[in-house]
């Protein structure tokens, strides 16, 4: 059933930790601060040093690195200079790479969400449509060289039939007046519903406004729970289309912006 996830306090730490995947090869938080000790400390000695790790297990990390991500590290012989070692442009590419990641999921992590469990009914190279309680949705699926939800999803392949989790960022959905209505053509998102307002949730400039969606939406019995999505609405939006609870809106979000995870067998 959906109904939209809240974030705790821990919820960084919570939604998974990152790490950027290549050859089966993780590069993460530890691997991060052993090149940035490098950087700091000018010799991988130093930086062992540092971490209070042996220099003999950071070489041979740095040389495991290596043969999945290319170069790193830059070493320099000793002599009148003295040896030494250096990042290489490789390596602060990984890592600039690695603190983006880190802070999409730490951005994600203090997000609502919203999770549907559907069937998927058609693949398309990254996008799959999934049939949920609520009608078709499409999303993203596998494809990514990241850590971001208890595990790598690089190589994970979701065919026709799959049942798949849908999780909807409520950052990614625009609220529209059920009254105004937008030509379909004139924007790109795929993802289309309406609803009622059943609850906003206020903040001091944005607020958390859940949409009740589908058939549970629109039926009288009492007992058939709501599906909820989550949005979150700045307070200056919520004023200009004076959103309450009851009102009818429509609700739109990207494809590109919706996440398919695949059930663990």
């Amino acid at each position: 059933m959906g109904e939209p996830t809240e974030p705790g306090p821990d919820a960084a730490a919570g939604r998974g930790r990152a790490a950027l995947i290549e050859d089966d090869v993780e590069f993460d938080g530890r691997d991060a601060a052993l090149l940035r000790a490098v950087d700091a400390a000018g010799s991988v000695a130093g930086a062992a040093s540092a971490l209070g790790r042996s220099r003999a297990r950071a070489l041979s990390r740095i040389e495991a690195l290596e043969d999945a991500y290319g170069t790193l590290v830059e070493r320099r012989r000793g002599g009148e200079g003295g040896g030494g070692s250096r990042l290489a442009a490789s390596g602060r590419d990984l890592l600039d790479r690695y603190d983006r990641l880190q802070a999409v999921l730490a951005a994600t992590a203090a997000v609502p969400e919203t999770v549907l469990d559907g069937t998927v009914t058609a693949v398309d190279g990254e996008l799959a449509v999934v049939d949920t309680e609520v009608g078709e949705i499409s999303g993203l699926h596998g494809g990514s060289d990241a850590v971001g939800n208890d595990g790598p999803d690089r190589h994970s392949e979701i065919a026709t039939g799959d049942v798949v989790q849908v999780r909807i960022g409520a950052d990614a959905v625009t609220v529209n007046d059920a009254a105004s209505a937008v030509d379909p053509d004139a924007t790109s998102a795929r993802n289309r519903l309406d609803g009622r307002v059943s609850a906003v949730d206020p903040g001091e400039t944005v607020s958390t406004v859940r949409i009740a969606i589908g058939a549970a939406e629109a039926s009288s019995d009492a007992d058939d729970p709501d599906t909820e999505v989550a949005a979150l609405i700045t307070a200056e939006s919520i004023e200009r289309l004076g959103l309450a609870p009851g009102d009818p809106v429509s609700i739109r979000w990207k494809a590109t912006a919706t996440r398919l995870v695949a059930h663990a067998e």
